[in-house]
């Protein structure tokens, strides 16, 4: 009986050994992402959602914002994406604002793709088919630094070549930065082994 015992253990040991250099190696590769910013042109720009309070943006948003307006208009990308949807009692959507947002400084609606989505993957999901329509293939992903990584490799389950623009200006920095650097890190962790849209389906089940 005690052999069977310390094999177990052994293997336990083990496996709590691999996770752990499994999550390190990860949470290296989403700060190193996180640290990016291409300087390449690309067909759109993906802006993803974040809260809005009562119509205009949180100040998380308008930091995305701000970073994909500049990108607009410096013609890095010809159309913006934006995503987000919204939560009970809530009257906008973040998408929705987001678009009123660079509609009022000179993004045309025509330039425009308006989303939604109740995390990340339906934010990338919600705008795919339309952007694909427009013959799109290559995006900027326009977030948090920390969220870089993890949005990346969900345009990439969509057949998108993904490109980091994160945001410069964002109010979440320093040791703030942490536990959404620990977030991402199980999230993409975990989404790498069984698939960010059941991760997904699994969180809201009800919208898919």
């Amino acid at each position: 009986m005690l052999f069977p015992i310390k094999l177990a253990i052994k293997a336990m040991a083990i496996g709590v050994l691999a996770l752990a250099v499994y999550l390190g190696v990860t949470g290296v590769q989403v700060f190193l992402t996180s640290r990016q910013s291409s300087n390449q042109p690309a067909q759109a720009i993906v802006v993803m959602g974040s809260a809005e309070y009562d119509g205009r943006p949180s100040p998380d948003l308008r930091a995305r914002l701000d970073e994909a307006l500049a990108l607009y208009r410096s013609g890095r990308a010809p159309v913006v994406a934006v995503t987000g949807g919204k939560i009970a009692g809530d009257t906008h959507t973040e998408a929705g604002v987001s678009a009123a947002w660079l509609a009022k400084r000179g993004v045309p609606s025509s330039a425009l793709v308006v989303g939604g989505g109740a995390d990340s993957y339906e934010n990338l999901s919600s705008v795919a088919e339309p952007l694909k329509a427009r013959g799109v293939s290559t995006v900027l992903m326009v977030t948090d630094p920390f969220h870089e990584d993890r949005s990346m490799a969900i345009a990439g389950t969509f057949g998108f070549d993904a490109l980091p623009s994160p945001t410069t200006t964002s109010p979440i920095t320093g040791l703030a930065t942490i536990p959404y650097f620990a977030k991402e890190t199980v999230a993409v962790a975990f989404g790498r082994i069984v698939g960010y849209g059941l991760l997904s389906n699994t969180a809201h089940p009800s919208t898919g």
